[in-house]
């Protein structure tokens, strides 16, 4: 799956999985990245369901735990 901001990376191993923490944790890195008038957008999509259809959204939207994958090949 290609998410639609793939150079933006949204840390989850090792990190709070609490809900409000992710959301929270999204929020802070589209700020970051100048694409927090999309939050809105986001949001509805995250929140429309179960804890799955968060995780899937995050996915669908971010780049996850890029950091592991590039000290996994290197």
């Amino acid at each position: 799956m290609n998410p639609k901001h793939p150079e933006i990376n949204v840390p989850m191993v090792g990190e709070d999985g609490n809900a409000f923490s992710i959301l929270g944790r999204v929020k802070r890195i589209m700020r970051r990245a100048g694409i927090e008038d999309q939050w809105d957008l986001f949001y509805a999509e995250a929140t429309s369901g179960d804890y799955d259809q968060l995780l899937r959204t995050v996915m669908a939207w971010f780049a996850i735990d890029q950091h592991l994958e590039e000290e996994e090949y290197a």
